[in-house]
């Protein structure tokens, strides 16, 4: 037999962070506890992983809930202001995050850029609106930021439904971002639905699609409207055209992967099993009589 040589710390380090990011929705613990295990160090697991937790909380908008404050605020790399520390501008506070708990805590008083507060004030409130109508377990932030010189707003939503004891997860993300400068704008986004389902099997749905939308830029108000509208449309089309086309591969793709008759081409008629059983029975007690 072959010798293997063994890994060295790096190299384990590499390998547990990517099942750690790629650990499907609400299924984070049991992902880390598993790589713990066939790690066996966790100092090296903790120092060497953590970048690996904090990416997967920001790509996943992990939500934390912040003491104090009803709104939950989601972990978001816009939100990141380094040092373990991140930014809720619906409350104006920053706070540190423990990724590996999932824990907030230390509020601070924190600003948001002043220019861009009514425009982000308003676009919050009606996505706010808009996630508790359809979302019974989401929650959305908004950032107002200035990028290469435009003046951005940025909403991040997430809804999720997590059911261990029926063996799956499931969490749908969206990302929304328009520049305030121009008059006429681009809604920009980004829809991502990811279900994982392991009963008696392994199966995951990872898919994204982008989108990019005319947007009129009047008046704060307004606008916010005309935001929530589109977000409507597009996220209400992308979830009928995913079960559409389970529907379709039901009918058509499932279906070529199974042979359509028996080898002997005849079909079964399963409210007669049994007469068939006891017939070939009788015809093996004739061979061997005879």
């Amino acid at each position: 037999m072959a010798d293997f040589e063994e890994l060295g710390d790096e190299e384990k380090v590499r390998i547990a962070a990517s099942f750690v990011i790629h650990a499907p929705p609400g299924e984070f613990n049991e992902v880390f506890n598993d790589v713990r295990l066939l790690l066996n160090n966790d100092n090296l697991l903790r120092e060497g992983a953590a970048h690996a937790f904090a990416q997967y909380n920001m790509d996943q908008f992990t939500h934390a809930k912040i003491d104090g404050y009803e709104d939950q605020v989601l972990i978001t790399e816009h939100g990141d202001l380094g040092n373990g520390r991140f930014f809720d501008p619906h409350n104006e506070i920053s706070f540190k995050f423990d990724h590996l708990r999932k824990e907030a805590s230390d509020p601070q008083p924190h600003k948001g850029e002043a220019v861009l507060k009514s425009w982000r004030d308003a676009c919050d409130s009606a996505l706010k609106d808009y996630v508790r109508e359809h979302y019974p377990s989401g929650a959305c932030t908004v950032y107002g930021k200035t990028i290469d010189g435009q003046q951005t707003i940025i909403a991040c939503i997430e809804g999720h439904q997590f059911e261990p004891k029926n063996f799956w997860n499931g969490r749908c993300r969206s990302e929304w971002k328009f520049s305030v400068s121009q008059s006429t704008a681009q809604l920009v986004g980004v829809l991502k639905i990811q279900v994982h389902y392991y009963e008696d099997g392994n199966v995951q749905l990872v898919s994204h699609k982008d989108v990019q939308k005319p947007l009129s830029v009047s008046n704060e108000s307004q606008t916010a409207k005309e935001i929530v509208k589109i977000i409507e449309e597009e996220e209400n089309g992308y979830q009928e055209a995913i079960t559409i086309n389970y529907q379709t591969m039901s009918d058509t793709t499932f279906k070529a992967l199974r042979r359509q008759l028996p080898v002997t081409r005849t079909k079964i008629d399963w409210n007669k099993i049994l007469s068939y059983k006891i017939g070939k029975e009788m015809q093996n007690a004739e061979r061997t009589t005879n």
